[in-house]
């Protein structure tokens, strides 16, 4: 089992990630429309931006974790049966996310599609690879085959879309509710608020929405605004890889056997809500994100269960 510090660090990376992705976007700072031609000027802020926040987010990491455990040589850890997979879930939902804000923000430049996509598209791979190889040199963690391939995955999902549809028709999205289970062990669960959203993967769902209206002619679209959603999350989980019997203070733990969740709910596209507002348009860009509270319909341990709104 990893050091529990691990997934603490983790989440923090991965906010790091989306906050940067968020302040990557100058339009949403300035209310700017995309520049039709490539703009020199803006082009620059965003390399100043990227470089500073890369290196800025990089070297913090290192300050704030590594430092404090040993070195090793570059080594593997498998880690694919932790958390029931919903770390996973998570690399691929940053690299997707944090890749459609790169490009967006490339776009507003007035760098052409295919430079948005490659460059802008691939900025949360790079950084998440970037993570994984500082993994891999430390002692205590290892970089990690099976995240990398969720970081793959979620990078192909923005550009593989863009590259043959010029659109987004399918959407990671993440939603979170707390759990019972943090209280038990906050150590490792966070003792509540913030803390637990990135530390307590029993509150965290992970979301694909898929808009229906983006595959029909335009002529046939109804609500182009709403999507159909399918979620995925674990409970019960109190541990990566088993739930413990004490925990760090050697209190007794229930016992609580772990198991997966899927959801299937309505979603709505915020992006594709008709406005010629850029201000609308880049708040609507930045909690993209997130999964629209609504009726949701639950499947777990071979039961049904039906949510009037479910977050």
């Amino acid at each position: 089992m990893r050091s529990l510090g691990f997934y603490g660090r983790r989440f923090i990376a991965v906010s790091f990630a989306i906050s940067f992705a968020a302040a990557l976007n100058p339009s949403q700072a300035q209310l700017f429309a995309p520049a039709d031609t490539l703009n020199k000027p803006r082009l620059t802020a965003f390399a100043v931006v990227t470089s500073a926040g890369y290196t800025g987010t990089i070297i913090g990491l290192n300050e704030l974790w590594y430092k404090d455990y040993p070195r090793s040589d570059f080594h593997f850890f498998n880690d694919n049966g932790s958390w029931l997979q919903m770390d996973k879930m998570g690399h691929a939902l940053t690299a997707y996310q944090v890749g459609r804000l790169g490009y967006e923000s490339m776009r507003w430049t007035g760098a052409s599609e295919r430079s948005s996509i490659w460059i802008g598209g691939n900025i949360g791979l790079v950084f998440l690879t970037s993570v994984e190889l500082l993994d891999g040199f430390s002692e205590e963690w290892g970089f990690s085959y099976g995240d990398m391939v969720a970081n793959v995955s979620g990078t192909a999902l923005f550009t593989a879309q863009q590259l043959v549809w010029k659109e987004q028709r399918l959407a990671l999205k993440f939603s979170y509710s707390a759990s019972d289970y943090a209280k038990y062990r906050p150590e490792t669960l966070g003792a509540g608020g913030l803390e637990s959203l990135f530390k307590d993967y029993n509150g965290q769902t992970i979301w694909l929405s898929i808009n229906p209206s983006s595959f029909f002619h335009r002529q046939q679209k109804f609500l182009p605004w709403l999507s159909l959603s399918l979620g995925y999350s674990g409970n019960g989980m109190l541990g990566g890889d088993f739930n413990p019997i004490v925990n760090s203070e050697g209190i007794e733990l229930p016992t609580i056997e772990p198991y997966r969740q899927y959801f299937l709910s309505f979603d709505i596209d915020l992006q594709r809500i008709p406005t010629k507002s850029h201000f609308l348009k880049s708040v609507f860009s930045v909690v993209g994100f997130i999964k629209v509270p609504a009726p949701t319909v639950g499947f777990s341990q071979n039961s049904v269960r039906w949510h009037w709104i479910y977050f």
